[in-house]
């Protein structure tokens, strides 16, 4: 940055889990709809639990039920339940758990638990077990070979640097002597002070021909990097310490540079006025606007400055006023330079610096800025941008991927010049995240479902709602982790993890959604509501056993919670036995079942059953007459089967 030694003294180019609380509407289980009854899944489980009857599903699902909808206090309840049950649980209910315990009060017992948490997870971040530490050359030859880059067409033999898109031109800073009289020189560099100079743009962003631009923006001193509102009719730029014909020096007589803005009005560049943070004492330089044009951003050494220079932001009011300026903090900003920030539509701050690993001299970083201001990861852009010299002053049309950055590389044809590059690759490597939502009983489509994407520590990144196919997608980077939270209405909340493949294409995950309120009509079979396929009993026995009767306990709550329902209670076996003896074993075990829900309190009259051994076989595993069978166990146990058919409600 050969000219740029002037401006960084004078002109200062050198600076150069959130949660989500789910508000579902559920039934209560006895309410009716026409000929359906609704019966509440986690209520029951909840009734059932009290009871003292113990299952790591159910505990799972209780406690997650309460996770997701804030209710931290009785999550910590059935979470408590399940570990006591099993300590040997999945990391993530192991963090839930944690969670829920601060919730209550008992940090040290939250802590032991995140400690756990952490031995286990793995590469999870939430759990601090690591740190990324890339070799930083490898990093950066990994970031280059993206850009095609070549000679802008607007040089001189002096100093052509930043450049600002406006109208569909180019307006960039230059040194060079346009023949004009009085012209003057920097005694210094013995180079022209620098004007504002404009090009329009032709066919793939090649500028043409070069004029001055605004005259009541050019001054004797020094302008540069403006930025333009997207209206066209605000500008703010860089000048020396001069505005009305006086120029303004610090305290050992240096005259500094300063943020101005200027309005269009009449077909003119008017009313120039400095900005109220701008100082004698420092520099601010470098202006560039937030995407909503609310903040502005600029380089500055003012106080509270970490290096040599900073990045900072003020807030724009809806008045013109403007908030004190911040600074963008130790994220960003080193004890070296950083300098000429730039934001694109899509929210990433490119910057140059001196402070951060880089090739040499400044290098131009780029970092993606979340909705609410926080800066993501750091990355050097590459070889082709960057170079042993200097490199700044990076604008992207992020539509086309053309821009202009500007170097003091050697083959120059000046002192700073701008070059134009097509970046041919992004930066950061991205897949299409997508799937589609069903029922996982039903597999119907469920739209309308609020889809949450989240990172590794579970920090909040995107929201959508799956479309009228069920179908949702989300926009991932390559290599990460996520979590995505799928909840709707009635269904039960579910959370995967997906890891991103490192390469660019698309990751499929597919949500099957366990409702929560469970419609049956009569003929239905209850038990499908609790996925109670089969009522276990010891071999060749009939009698109840503690597994049969967790599951029963099931069926008699939602029997109580519908006194008009009645069910014809259906035993099946599989054909590994005589026709006779499971005619015989079938119909004992149903009427077992009907006698332990009379004995509990159901009415007789409202219970009807029968067994039908192996008359009733779901596939071809047929023993007869050999009572052997080729059939895989599995497809034996479809055939050995509980039903509880509603026959009245």
């Amino acid at each position: 940055m050969k000219n740029s030694i002037l401006l960084y003294i004078t002109i200062l180019s050198a600076f150069s889990f959130n949660s989500y609380a789910q508000n579902s509407k559920t039934t209560t289980a006895d309410k009716k709809y026409d000929s359906y009854a609704y019966i509440k899944a986690v209520s029951t489980y909840e009734r059932v639990a009290e009871k003292g009857y113990k299952s790591e599903d159910m505990f799972q699902k209780l406690g997650n039920s309460y996770y997701f909808n804030g209710e931290l206090d009785k999550a910590a309840k059935w979470y408590d339940e399940l570990f006591k049950m099993n300590p040997n649980q999945d990391s993530e209910y192991i963090y839930r758990y944690a969670q829920s315990l601060k919730a209550i009060g008992q940090t040290d017992k939250a802590n032991q638990m995140l400690e756990t948490f952490s031995q286990k997870a793995g590469n999870d971040t939430r759990g601090k077990l690591f740190g990324k530490n890339k070799n930083y050359l490898e990093q950066i030859k990994a970031n280059s070979g993206r850009y095609k880059i070549e000679d802008a067409g607007i040089n001189s033999k002096y100093s052509d640097y930043g450049s600002a898109f406006y109208n569909n031109k180019l307006v960039f800073s230059s040194a060079r002597d346009t023949g004009s009289l009085g012209q003057r020189k920097h005694t210094w560099t013995n180079q022209h002070f620098t004007n504002l100079y404009v090009s329009d743009l032709g066919e793939e962003m090649t500028p043409g021909k070069v004029n001055k631009f605004a005259d009541k923006i050019n001054s004797k001193f020094n302008e540069s990097t403006p930025v333009f509102t997207k209206d066209g009719k605000t500008m703010y730029f860089t000048r020396n310490n001069y505005l009305d014909g006086k120029k303004g020096k610090d305290a050992n007589k240096v005259t500094l540079v300063k943020i101005y803005k200027a309005s269009f009005e009449n077909d003119n560049w008017d009313k120039v006025t400095e900005l109220p943070f701008d100082s004698d004492s420092y520099s601010v330089a470098h202006p560039t606007l937030s995407p909503d044009e609310k903040t502005l951003y600029f380089a500055s050494d003012m106080p509270g400055t970490l290096g040599q220079s900073d990045l900072f932001k003020v807030k724009i009011n809806d008045d013109g006023s403007y908030s004190t300026p911040q600074n963008l903090g130790k994220a960003i900003n080193t004890e070296g330079r950083e300098t000429f920030p730039q934001i694109t539509d899509e929210n990433e701050l490119y910057f140059a610096s001196d402070g951060h690993p880089g090739l040499g001299g400044l290098d131009v970083f780029v970092t993606k800025m979340a909705n609410d201001g926080t800066l993501g990861e750091i990355q050097n852009v590459g070889d082709g941008i960057n170079s042993p010299k200097d490199d700044f002053a990076y604008l992207i049309d992020t539509k086309s991927r053309r821009g202009f950055v500007t170097s003091n590389r050697d083959g120059g044809q000046g002192y700073d010049d701008i070059y134009k590059f097509l970046e041919t690759r992004k930066l950061v490597c991205l897949q299409e995240l997508y799937g589609t939502v069903t029922d996982v009983n039903t597999s119907q489509i469920l739209p309308d479902t609020k889809m949450s994407l989240f990172d590794n520590e579970f920090k909040l990144i995107n929201t959508t709602i799956s479309d009228a196919s069920g179908n949702y997608k989300f926009e991932v980077e390559c290599g990460k982790t996520y979590n995505v939270r799928a909840a709707k209405p009635d269904y039960v909340t579910k959370e995967q993890k997906i890891a991103i493949a490192t390469e660019n294409g698309r990751t499929n995950l597919n949500f099957a959604l366990e409702s929560e309120v469970c419609k049956v009509a009569i003929g239905d079979d209850l038990g499908k509501c609790f996925g109670i396929k089969m009522i276990y009993f010891d071999l060749d026995k009939y009698n109840i056993r503690t597994e049969a009767a967790l599951d029963l306990e099931k069926i008699l709550d939602v029997l109580n919670q519908n006194p008009t329902m009645k069910l014809d209670i259906r035993s099946h076996t599989d054909c590994r036995q005589t026709v006779q003896y499971n005619q015989v074993l079938s119909d004992r075990r149903a009427k077992s079942t009907i006698a332990w829900l009379v004995k509990n309190g159901i009415d007789a009259s409202r219970l009807t059953g029968k067994g039908y051994g192996e008359t009733q076989l779901v596939n071809d595993c047929g023993c007869e007459p050999t009572n052997q069978s080729s059939c895989t166990e599995e497809q034996h146990q479809m055939n050995r089967r509980s039903e509880f058919i509603i026959t009245a409600l």
